[in-house]
């Protein structure tokens, strides 16, 4: 199946998917001293690249998919690394997480069609 072929929005969910899983082996591969992680953070933000540009070219504005990118990225990336390399979120970081995702629901919502 051609990645064309798609919904853009699947696309940018596993773009934001390989992202997270790239960064989380970054952490993992100990400053690139681990080879196993290593590859996982190449492969993890190469395919991520091409998911996220089939995204935009498929009807998604390059500004919200970013911005949903970055903030979805982040957001999983905060919280994941506390579950599984146990660092610490204080309460202001999960005001932060809290604040950049009502910025991506902002970025994705649809507006209402206009009645003339």
């Amino acid at each position: 199946m051609r990645l064309d072929s798609w919904p853009s929005g699947l696309l940018l969910t596993l773009a934001i998917a390989l992202e997270v899983a790239g960064t989380l082996c970054l952490r993992a591969s100990d400053g690139f001293t681990r080879p196993a992680p290593a590859l996982g953070v190449l492969l993890g933000y190469g395919i991520s690249l091409v998911f996220f540009a089939r995204a935009i070219t498929g009807g998604i504005g390059l500004g919200v998919a970013y911005g949903t990118l970055t903030g979805c990225g982040l957001a999983a990336a905060a919280l994941l690394s506390a579950l599984v390399f146990h660092e610490p979120l204080t309460l202001v970081q999960v005001l932060g997480l809290v604040v950049l995702a009502a910025g991506v629901f902002a970025l994705i919502r649809r507006r209402p069609p206009v009645i003339p």
